[in-house]
């Protein structure tokens, strides 16, 4: 079964289409990385999701029912633009009224639960105006977790955070699908956080799907290659091009593509005169990866 199954969905605002027959599929216990630019119809796609918006057309499923199915519902939780807390209260009593709003019972015992997964347990009574953009986007989760649900929709929460702040959130999200069983759509512009724990990716532009793949799917077709520099760049670099063709200079690196034959590459170098100072094996990213797609599909 999938967490998320979403046939020919549309919506459009003033007869332009933000999201124009989209087909999406979300494996059940998936980290899901929803990626595309601005104004490519991630936010729009989650808020339909979420019941936020009204659909012109298609279908949305979760966990094989209608996404209206009030049973369905109440197994969705959703952080979507911003945490809608209140400044002056503390993060104990944000997380309270949520509680309240849902119809929790054992409220005190589930407020506990949430803050001990978002690593927060600590900071339950001060304020949420007090508190850093990390631990207001963790607070942000907790209450969308609150309730226990089986499907968390989350729309760019690492953005803005620092070094420590975006590991905090992977360790939370890791931990939320392997330990709690929960389903995780996560958009991101930070693709190589994203790289980090995502197992699924959808790729969106101008409202439609263009690819959907599994994280060793993206990997199998992501290039190899070797980066290496030496005191002739220039050199060197038409050397590589007539035996292997594609090589680009790049970051002060020559890149020769499709190869990771480090001896083959020095070897071949030093019989033509060039000195290799520095060589590793690479493979292309999440990043990369992306960019290329979307430079093929304006190619076309």
């Amino acid at each position: 079964m999938n967490a998320i199954e979403i046939r020919n969905l549309s919506k459009s605002f003033r007869g332009m289409y933000a999201v124009d027959h989209l087909n999406m599929t979300v494996p059940v216990g998936a980290i899901y990385g929803f990626i595309g630019e601005n104004g490519s119809g991630k936010s729009t796609t989650e808020k339909l999701i979420c019941g936020h918006l009204v659909p012109d057309g298609g279908d949305i499923k979760l966990f094989g029912r209608d996404y209206t199915d009030p049973g369905v519902r109440v197994r969705v939780g959703a952080l979507i633009e911003n945490a809608g807390c209140f400044p002056n209260s503390s993060v104990w009593d944000n997380l309270m009224m949520q509680a309240i709003n849902l119809g929790l019972e054992n409220r005190a015992d589930e407020i506990n639960r949430v803050l001990k997964i978002v690593r927060m347990e600590d900071s339950a009574r001060i304020s949420f105006k007090s508190c850093s953009l990390g631990m207001k986007q963790r607070i942000g989760i907790a209450m969308a977790l609150l309730g226990d649900p089986a499907l968390l929709i989350l729309d760019e929460p690492i953005n803005g955070l620092d070094t420590d702040g975006m590991r905090i959130m992977r360790e939370i999200l890791i931990d939320i699908t392997q330990n709690y069983g929960c389903t995780v759509v996560i958009s991101s512009h930070i693709l190589g956080e994203l790289e980090k724990i995502a197992t699924h990716y959808g790729i969106i532009r101008g409202g439609r799907m263009i690819q959907e793949l599994s994280a060793k799917e993206m990997e199998s077709r992501c290039r190899v290659f070797t980066s290496l520099k030496t005191k002739d760049m220039l050199g060197a670099g038409s050397v590589l091009k007539q035996k292997f063709g594609n090589v680009r200079e790049e970051e002060g690196y020559l890149r020769v593509y499709d190869v990771d034959d480090t001896e083959m590459l020095v070897a071949y170098l030093l019989q033509n005169g060039h000195v290799v100072s520095e060589i590793r094996k690479n493979k292309v990213g999440l990043e990369e990866y992306y960019v290329e797609l979307m430079s093929r599909r304006e190619a076309e």
